[in-house]
């Protein structure tokens, strides 16, 4: 899938997997030891994430049922858990730094697109 920001036509990702089974959700991404530019777990549904058993940084979104931005993780380090947004559905997992590089916005719309 891809990832687009409806409002700035910002492609955040082009190989974006999904994650919505209970096993796919609790495998994620453990287990890699980087996350390429262009790539990223969309996880539904969810409300938080943990990054035990993680090796790299990550940024994370939050999105609601319309997929509207409630919250946003840059650099969740490996071992930390991460925080909860009131209106999470759903989150998507991408490499650290990606967030900032868009100039991602609360609010923002993020539209997954086959």
């Amino acid at each position: 899938m891809k990832l687009v920001i409806r409002e700035s036509g910002e492609r955040l990702g082009d190989q974006i997997e999904r994650a919505y089974t209970f096993w796919r959700r609790l495998r994620g991404l453990v287990g890699r030891r980087s996350l390429s530019s262009g790539s990223g777990l969309h996880i539904q549904p969810c409300k938080s994430v943990h990054m035990f058993f993680m090796t790299c940084d990550l940024d994370v979104l939050h999105l609601d049922k319309a997929g509207v931005i409630v919250g946003m993780e840059h650099r969740l380090q490996p071992g930390r858990i991460g925080a909860v947004f009131e209106g999470t559905r759903s989150v998507v997992e991408l490499p650290a730094g990606t967030l900032a590089a868009a100039k991602v916005e609360l609010g923002q719309t993020a539209i997954l697109e086959p």
